[in-house]
């Protein structure tokens, strides 16, 4: 299994800003913490493909290499 986009992960925009993707992660990761989904393996696997996304896109190093090479 390939990689999914970043910005699909976070169900936000390439144009999205800072705070719109710091809003998007928050409701995702609140959504399939382990916490509140014990047991069950897709929200775990969810849970750390969001957590992957957002530590791309909140810096803004990271999200401009992440752009211009994926």
């Amino acid at each position: 299994m390939g990689k999914r986009d970043y910005y699909a992960v976070l169900e936000v925009s390439r144009t999205a800003s800072l705070e719109d993707v710091k809003k998007a992660y928050r409701k995702l990761a609140l959504k399939f913490h382990p916490d509140k989904n014990p047991g069950n393996r897709q929200a775990e696997d969810r849970f750390k493909e969001v957590n992957e996304a957002y530590e791309v896109l909140r810096d803004p190093k990271k999200r401009q290499m992440y752009d211009q090479f994926g």
